[in-house]
């Protein structure tokens, strides 16, 4: 059962929000980075948002994303994501294989997280983006 497996330590992956374009439509991607030595397989990633939004309870769709390889030291781009849900909580959790070991971990980019003062330059895209590590 779950109690059974083991789920070691997640390190050196990494998801980014990332705005990739200067236009006054502004489009943002989340990303996935690998700075590990080894790949990825069969990486999933669960996305949805949630929280309180003008006194209201809000909550996005869930979303499923599967990769079934993603090579050591890469990126890979998970989802366009829509400034309005920067008020929300956006999480992501990431399962992956490395040498048939599960690893397993959630990210979540807090409300008001994802804004102009925390962009910071992601050398691994060449774009400004918010860090979650």
């Amino acid at each position: 059962m779950k109690k059974d497996i083991d789920f070691s330590p997640v390190t050196g992956v990494e998801m980014v929000i990332a705005k990739t374009s200067e236009e006054a439509n502004e489009q943002w991607d989340v990303y996935l980075i690998n700075k590990n030595l080894i790949e990825l397989e069969t990486v999933m990633v669960t996305s949805k948002g949630y929280g309180n939004l003008n006194g209201e309870q809000k909550k996005t769709s869930t979303l499923r994303h599967v990769i079934q390889k993603l090579e050591e030291q890469s990126f890979a781009r998970i989802e366009p994501i829509d400034p309005e849900v920067f008020k929300l909580n956006n999480e992501y959790w990431v399962s992956y294989y490395i040498l048939n070991q599960i690893f397993d971990k959630k990210f979540v980019f807090v409300p008001d997280s994802i804004k102009k003062e925390n962009l910071q330059y992601i050398p691994e895209l060449d774009l400004m983006g918010v860090r979650h590590a």
